[in-house]
C-alpha cells in the first residue's frame, strides 16, 4: 500500500526539504543584517517602488528607520507607509520556489523559476506603488487595499504560476 503513495510522499518531502532550506537559509540572511536595519534585498524594493512612482506622478522620498528595520515612504511630504521585512515577499517566494522544485522537472524548472521570481519581483513592487498611491490618494480604502485586495494579488500571481507549472510543464508527460 505504501508503494502506491511513493510519488506522493516523494514530492511532499522535496516540498518540506527545500522549504525548510530555503527558510532557514533566509533566516540566516536576516540574521547577518539585524544590526544595519532593513536588509538589502528590502531596500532594492523600495528603490524601485521609490523610481515608479515618481514616473507616476507621485514624487517619493523615504526615511531610514534604522533601528526599527523599516523605512518610510514619503508622497508630497507626507508618510503613506512604511517597508519592514514582511512586505518584500520573500515568505511567498519561499514557498513558490519550493513548491515548484518539489515537482522538479530538469533544467526547465530552473528556467520557469528564475522568470517566475522576476515576475514575482515586479508584482510586488507594483503592489506597494498600488498601496502607497490608495493611502495617498485614497486612503478611505487603505485599510481593504492593505488586507484583502494587494495581498489577493501577490497570492493570485503564486496560485497561478503554479497552476501554469503543473498543467504545461509538470504534468505535462502523464497528460500525452
Amino acid at each position: 500500500m505504501l508503494k502506491d503513495f511513493k510519488p506522493v510522499l516523494g514530492i511532499l518531502l522535496r516540498f518540506i526539504i527545500i522549504y525548510m532550506v530555503l527558510l532557514f537559509g533566509y533566516q540566516f540572511y536576516l540574521n547577518s543584517f539585524q544590526d544595519s536595519g532593513l536588509d538589502p534585498y528590502s531596500r532594492m524594493i523600495v528603490g524601485h517602488v521609490g523610481i515608479v512612482q515618481d514616473a507616476l506622478g507621485f514624487p517619493t522620498n523615504f526615511y531610514d528607520d534604522i533601528p526599527n528595520q523599516q523605512i518610510f515612504f514619503y508622497i508630497n511630504k507626507d508618510v503613506v507607509s512604511r517597508m519592514v521585512e514582511g512586505c518584500n515577499a520573500i515568505s511567498v517566494i519561499i514557498l513558490f520556489t519550493a513548491f515548484i522544485f518539489a515537482f522538479y522537472k530538469g533544467t526547465k524548472t530552473f528556467v520557469f523559476v528564475g522568470l517566475s521570481l522576476i515576475l514575482l519581483y515586479v508584482m510586488n513592487v507594483l503592489r506597494i506603488v498600488g498601496l502607497n498611491i490608495i493611502i495617498s490618494d485614497y486612503p478611505d480604502y487603505s485599510k481593504t487595499a492593505h488586507d484583502y485586495f494587494f495581498p489577493a494579488v501577490i497570492y493570485g500571481s503564486v496560485v497561478i504560476l503554479w497552476l501554469v507549472w503543473i498543467k504545461f510543464f509538470a504534468l505535462k508527460n502523464e497528460n500525452s
